[in-house]
């Protein structure tokens, strides 16, 4: 029997290079060897209360863009997690067994908390229980998670054994982070800093639905200096940044082209970044001509979502049963 992977995934914006190299290369690649429920975490997303409109636009949005990279609905299961009340109902029952110090120890909520003290609400205090359920609610083993979800992964097994403990049953069982290959490809972003992601502003990422006319702007865009003036001079962050993106979308004689460039102090960053904005076309072209494919087939995208809805559910249901029984709760007519 496969071993079931769960992932969730944001509902609040565009899939960029990092997650078309990342996550999403190994998620294509699971789908074949595990039975993966990949779900668009919607429900989690009103903690920051978006507009009735952004939301549902952001999750067709996400749907489409994960369809067209690769994600397919009849080896997944791909779902929007509001769509399966199960998940809801399993929270409900989870925070009754979940206490106020340990959710108020979790590191992503402190962070939360300065972040935006005006907006500290109950759903990011239990966010960490509403994620272990959807996890537990498909008996998920493996999830894959980066370093900053890890805590919340730990308590989703604190959850879990709890239930078991608290009910003398050996029923959840204990999910543990899993990558599908050792080494991630890193992406960084076009800011000169860190990886490619929304939290890092726009014009850090390159998202899978960007026109070559935007994908050209941001990358002529993008932080460079005013060039290396020692031979064989180590390249800056900002630098270095744009020579592992040329890694990732170019071949490997232009990166050697301009890595010679650098190193005899005879490169020209506009021609640098003419050429990986070009790379970039080419190599988002398939994907971004899904989009728009797919974008404009309604009929398809409502077959997947209730094709989905259907598969979570059933899982969903027997978990939802068996928890009610486990717990006491039956019908007395």
């Amino acid at each position: 029997m496969k071993e079931t992977v769960v992932s969730g995934i944001r509902s609040t914006g565009k899939l960029h290079l990092g997650n078309y190299y990342g996550a999403l290369s190994n998620f294509v690649k699971m789908q074949n060897e595990y039975n993966c429920f990949f779900f668009i975490a919607d429900l989690h997303s009103l903690t920051t209360h978006p507009t009735p409109s952004d939301l549902n636009r952001t999750v067709r949005e996400v749907v489409v863009e994960y369809l067209a990279a690769g994600i397919d609905p009849e080896q997944s299961t791909i779902y929007v997690q509001s769509d399966v009340p199960e998940v809801a109902e399993l929270y409900l029952y989870m925070n009754m067994n979940a206490y106020l110090g340990e959710l108020e120890r979790a590191t992503a909520f402190k962070d939360k908390v300065r972040a935006n003290p005006d907006n500290v609400n109950s759903g990011l205090l239990t966010y960490p229980v509403l994620m272990a359920c959807d996890i537990l609610i498909h008996h998920g083993t493996k999830v894959p998670v980066g370093k900053d979800q890890e805590q919340h992964l730990e308590m989703t097994r604190t959850f879990g054994n709890r239930f078991n403990r608290l009910y003398n049953v050996d029923y959840f069982k204990e999910a543990f982070a899993f990558s599908y290959s050792d080494k991630l490809v890193k992406i960084p972003g076009l800011d000169g800093n860190g990886k490619m992601g929304k939290s890092n502003g726009e014009a850090s990422c390159v998202y899978l639905s960007d026109s070559p006319e935007i994908i050209r702007k941001k990358v002529m865009r993008a932080v460079s200096d005013s060039g290396p003036t020692e031979v064989n001079q180590p390249k800056p962050e900002a630098i270095q940044n744009l020579f592992d993106l040329m890694k990732v979308v170019s071949s490997a004689d232009t990166l050697a082209h301009f890595n010679q460039l650098y190193n005899n102090c005879e490169i020209r960053y506009g021609d640098l970044k003419k050429q990986l904005a070009e790379d970039m076309i080419i190599a988002t072209d398939p994907v971004r001509s899904r989009i728009e494919e797919i974008s404009n087939d309604e009929e398809y995208i409502k077959k997947v979502i209730r094709l989905g809805a259907e598969k979570a559910s059933e899982s969903a249901r027997k978990t939802i049963t068996e928890v009610r029984e486990i717990i006491g709760i039956k019908k007395l007519y």
